[in-house]
C-alpha cells in the first residue's frame, strides 16, 4: 500500500503547478473528495471520503497522499457538502494528520439517519478550528478563482448568476423528478460553481434529481458550464436531463467506485446530452457494460483485484485551456471554455 501511496503523491507533483487551477477527483471509492489548488497556491477540499470500518479503510491516507503530493502545508478550507458518511468520513482524524484551517458546510444535521456519534465529534472540531455556514449565494474565498455556492441546505439561488436566465425548453419534457425520503440529506448538499476566466465547472456533490430540477426550471438559473462534476457519483437517482441539457457540459466527471456510481442508466442521459465530449470516470462500474462505461483511457481505475488509487485531474490555464488527464496511464485530453458548439458565454 505505501508504494502505490507513494505512487500517487508523485502523479499529483507531476501536475501540480503555480499558473494553473487544478482538480484532482480523488478515488474514495465512491466516496467524494475533490482537492482543488488555486494558482495562488490556496486549497480546498471539497470532501473526505470514507471513515475506516470493518472491511473499508479510511480515506484520509489517499487524501493525505494528495495533499502532500500536490505540495501543500495546510489545507485552507475543507467544504463538507453535507453529512452522510461518504463525504463526511473521519475529519478529526483527517485534522490529526494534516493542518486544516477553517471549516464550511450547510449548519446542523438534517437526517435521522446521520451517524450521530461521528456528527457530534466533527461538531467540535469545527467549533474549534472555525467554522462558517454556507448559504447560496455565498463566495469561498479561495484566492485565484471565483467560487459561488448555488445550493445549500435544500435552499437554491434566488436570482440567476451571470449567463444564467434562460428559458429552458427542457423542462416540458423532463417533469420534475419525485423526492427521495430516505434521502434527506443529500438534498442538503452544498453545490458550487466554480469561475475561472472563461472557464466553469458545476459541481452539486449530492444533489438529487428533485431538486436540481428547480435549479433550471423554468428559468436556468446557472448557465452554461464546461465541466460538470456529476451528481451523486453518478447514480441514477441524481440525474435530471434537463440539468444536463441546461448547462451543456463538454466534459463529465463521474467520482464513483467499482460498484457505487456511474449507474448503466445514467450513461444515456449523460450521452445525450448536445455538446457533451466525453465522460470520465474514477472506476469502471461492475454494473454496467463496455457501452455504458466510457473506453479505458478515460477510466482511472479498471476492474482488478487490487485497487491502485488513481485519480482524475483537471488542470485549468488562465487563457481558458483545460486538460483532464487520467493518472493511471497519463493519457490527457485538451479543451478550450466555451468553445462546445452552440454554447454562449
Amino acid at each position: 500500500m505505501m508504494l502505490k501511496l507513494l505512487l500517487l503523491t508523485s502523479l499529483v507533483v507531476m501536475g501540480a503547478s503555480a499558473k494553473t487551477l487544478t482538480f484532482y477527483t480523488i478515488d474514495v471509492e465512491g466516496g467524494k473528495s475533490v482537492l482543488v489548488v488555486s494558482p495562488s497556491g490556496e486549497s480546498m477540499l471539497f470532501d473526505a471520503g470514507w471513515p475506516g470500518s470493518g472491511n473499508r479503510e479510511a480515506s484520509n491516507e489517499r487524501i493525505v497522499a494528495a495533499l502532500r503530493g500536490a505540495g501543500l502545508k495546510q489545507l485552507d478550507y475543507l467544504v463538507i457538502s453535507h453529512f452522510d458518511i461518504d463525504h463526511l468520513g473521519d475529519v478529526p482524524a483527517l485534522a490529526a494528520r494534516f493542518p486544516i484551517r477553517h471549516i464550511m458546510d450547510h449548519g446542523p444535521a438534517q437526517s435521522p439517519s446521520t451517524d450521530r456519534g461521528r456528527f457530534n465529534a466533527y461538531d467540535e472540531l469545527r467549533k474549534k478550528i472555525g467554522h462558517t455556514v454556507l448559504k447560496p449565494g455565498d463566495k469561498i474565498p479561495l484566492k485565484g478563482v471565483d467560487i459561488e455556492v448555488v445550493t445549500s441546505a435544500g435552499r437554491l439561488l434566488s436570482k440567476p448568476l451571470k449567463g444564467g436566465g434562460a428559458a429552458n425548453p427542457l423542462c416540458a419534457t423532463n417533469p420534475q423528478a419525485a423526492a427521495v425520503a430516505r434521502d434527506v440529506e443529500d438534498d442538503q448538499s452544498i453545490g458550487v460553481l466554480f469561475t475561472f476566466g472563461k472557464f466553469r465547472m458545476l459541481d452539486l456533490a449530492d444533489l438529487e434529481a428533485h431538486l436540481s430540477h428547480e435549479l433550471v426550471c423554468p428559468v436556468n438559473l446557472v448557465g452554461t458550464v464546461d465541466v460538470y462534476h456529476v451528481n451523486v457519483h453518478g447514480q441514477f437517482k441524481g440525474m435530471a436531463a434537463e440539468l444536463a441539457g441546461a448547462i451543456r457540459p463538454t466534459v463529465a466527471i463521474v467520482g464513483n467506485g467499482a460498484r457505487k456510481g456511474a449507474d448503466p442508466q445514467t450513461w444515456p442521459i449523460l450521452r445525450a446530452t448536445a455538446g457533451l465530449e466525453d465522460i470520465w470516470q474514477v472506476h469502471y462500474s461492475a454494473a454496467g457494460t463496455q457501452d455504458t462505461n466510457p473506453p479505458p483511457d478515460f477510466i482511472a481505475n479498471l476492474e482488478q483485484p487490487a485497487d491502485q488509487f488513481n485519480m482524475i485531474r483537471l488542470t485549468v490555464q488562465s487563457n481558458g485551456t483545460y486538460t483532464v488527464t487520467n493518472t493511471r496511464n497519463g493519457f490527457t485530453r485538451t479543451y478550450h471554455a466555451g468553445m462546445a458548439a452552440g454554447k454562449k458565454k
